[in-house]
């Protein structure tokens, strides 16, 4: 498992580019909420959380067609699934691999748009604890879809059907943690998920794996 980690960890370095468009994607779309709502410090404040949730929410999408789909084209997955390692493991390697290239990047990233957004100094540590599980929930979520849709027709658009209502719990509750004066409630209703997510998404996606290589 380590190994598969450190692979999949080289080629996405190779390959930055995917990266770093989540990236930029990130900050452009979260810029576009300012223009579109005006620059009144008021407006911006009290949208900043939300706006952040979703513009990471929507750039965690953007790699999730290459978590498993050059692997399955080439052959690679089949003898990842005959090399002894269980398939939820390996689900649950690429899943680390997503949130180090994209989540990780994103919460790094965050401050940025959030000072944009005019976020309130005392909200930007909560912002970034309750983005901490939400982008690992995003991560396992998000490969759990890509896994279901490996193989399928129209699999780029049929992935953001399934993949965007699974994650609409966690934006609400995350999105609340900045935005609330008393947060705790929906900072542990977000540990919830992310507890339920982290057993039950790797089991979900690795069956599906092997559906997929059958």
């Amino acid at each position: 498992m380590k190994a598969l980690i450190l692979r999949d960890l080289k080629l996405s370095l190779r390959q930055g580019a995917d990266s770093a468009a989540a990236l930029v994607f990130f900050l452009i779309a979260g810029s576009l909420f300012a223009f579109a709502v005006g620059p009144a410090p008021a407006v911006l404040a009290r949208i900043a959380a939300g706006v952040v949730w979703v513009c990471a929410l929507l750039a965690a999408l953007l790699p999730l067609d290459r978590v498993f789909g050059p692997d399955f084209e080439d052959g690679t997955l089949d003898l990842l699934l005959l090399s002894g390692l269980p398939a939820y493991e390996v689900a649950l390697a690429k899943t680390a691999v997503h949130w180090l290239t994209s989540g990780l990047p994103l919460l790094l990233v965050a401050p940025l748009l959030a000072i944009m957004l005019r976020l309130p100094d005392g909200q930007m540590l909560v912002l970034l604890a309750g983005l901490l599980p939400g982008t690992m929930i995003f991560s396992l979520l998000g490969t759990f879809s890509a896994a279901v849709t490996l193989g399928a027709r129209r699999a780029s658009v049929l992935m953001p059907v399934i993949t965007l209502p699974l994650m609409i719990p966690a934006l609400i509750f995350g999105s609340s943690v900045a935005g609330s004066p008393h947060p705790a409630a929906a900072f542990y209703m977000l540990g919830a998920i992310f507890a339920a997510a982290l057993p039950l998404a790797p089991l979900g996606a690795g069956l599906a794996l092997q559906a997929a290589a059958e």
